[in-house]
């Protein structure tokens, strides 16, 4: 099955800029002449998007083409992107709520289109989640890409070979044997390479016990879809039980993983963003930081977050704070 078609989003949409954000949901999509493809999981069966956007476009189309060995319909591929990268969330709201703070307005001009990258997989997303902690954007987004080539599912399409995110029960069994971490698994492999067939070959560290220990929660514990359901406050709580899973890591699970707008990760940089803007002179705890940004954003909490961190790299800002 092959098809083609075109929608429109909410409102503004970078792609580039959504994708290359360095959101934990997901590893960016691959770019292929102004398309970013990826496999993805449409109604059970597996379909390679590509999506693409120009921003000259004067009716701010989004463009699809799609392929999979098994029917799709249009719509529910449609529905699926309109997921995962947010393009039913109003961003001229969400400007019209960040142009009345003064703290805030700066962001919209370094940040227009910047969307919310929803994972297309939640445990993907739990597993990103805990590989970037402590790590740097590339390294976990390899070390990701890396575990779905050595247990995900593989496809072929025109365009190449694309995997599937392994499932809880996979990951769960798989080894962590203590091998040099730097062992990695690349896209120009030599025909006969054999894998290592160990989490840390993939650059997890010490991580590999805490993925290996959360999918046996996920399989066995944890249901997903019950998960999505909860309130809020539940659903963190249930995520803080996870192995290698702290309240920064749960809220970007919350937000990147399952939609739920009102997290608000806090890492060192936010923490110190958030203290420049609004308390000036003064140190807060990471929970202050939190509850200061739920309870002032409300349902527009991720979004800040998100913008407020790529306006203080974009602007100059981050990088004066590093040195204070």
């Amino acid at each position: 099955m092959k098809t083609q078609f075109n929608f429109n989003p909410k409102g503004p949409f970078n792609l580039s800029l959504t994708i290359n954000s360095g959101q934990t949901s997901q590893p960016p999509w691959k770019e292929d002449s102004h398309h970013f493809q990826e496999l993805v999981i449409v109604n059970g069966a597996p379909c390679l998007v590509k999506i693409g956007h120009e921003d000259s476009d004067p009716e701010n189309r989004v463009n699809i083409m799609a392929e999979s060995p098994e029917e799709i319909s249009g719509k529910a591929i449609e529905s699926k992107v309109r997921d995962i990268f947010g393009l039913d969330h109003d961003l001229d709201q969400l400007y019209d709520f960040l142009g009345e703070d003064p703290k805030l307005k700066p962001t919209i001009a370094f940040c227009q289109g910047l969307r919310i990258f929803k994972a297309h997989n939640p445990f993907e997303c739990i597993i990103s989640s805990i590989s970037s902690a402590n790590c740097s954007i590339l390294r976990w987004t390899r070390s990701v890409n890396d575990i779905k080539r050595r247990w995900g599912d593989g496809y072929r399409f025109s365009s190449g070979d694309f995997y599937t995110f392994p499932s809880p029960t996979v990951l769960a069994r798989a080894p962590e044997h203590d091998l040099e971490e730097m062992q990695r698994c690349e896209d120009n492999l030599p025909p006969d390479f054999v894998f290592d067939k160990n989490l840390q070959a993939c650059g997890v560290g010490y991580r590999a016990k805490y993925i290996i220990n959360a999918s046996h929660m996920v399989q066995s514990e944890i249901n997903l879809d019950k998960l999505a359901r909860m309130k809020y406050e539940k659903a963190f709580d249930t995520i803080l039980q996870l192995p290698g899973v702290g309240p920064k890591v749960a809220d970007c699970i919350l937000l990147y993983g399952l939609g739920m707008g009102e997290a608000f990760p806090v890492d060192v940089w936010i923490k110190r963003i958030i203290e420049y803007l609004y308390f000036p002179g003064e140190e807060l705890k990471p929970q202050e930081v939190r509850e200061f940004g739920m309870e002032h954003y409300g349902d527009w909490a991720g979004y800040v977050q998100l913008y407020l961190f790529h306006y203080a790299r974009k602007s100059g800002l981050l990088e004066s704070l590093k040195k204070k």
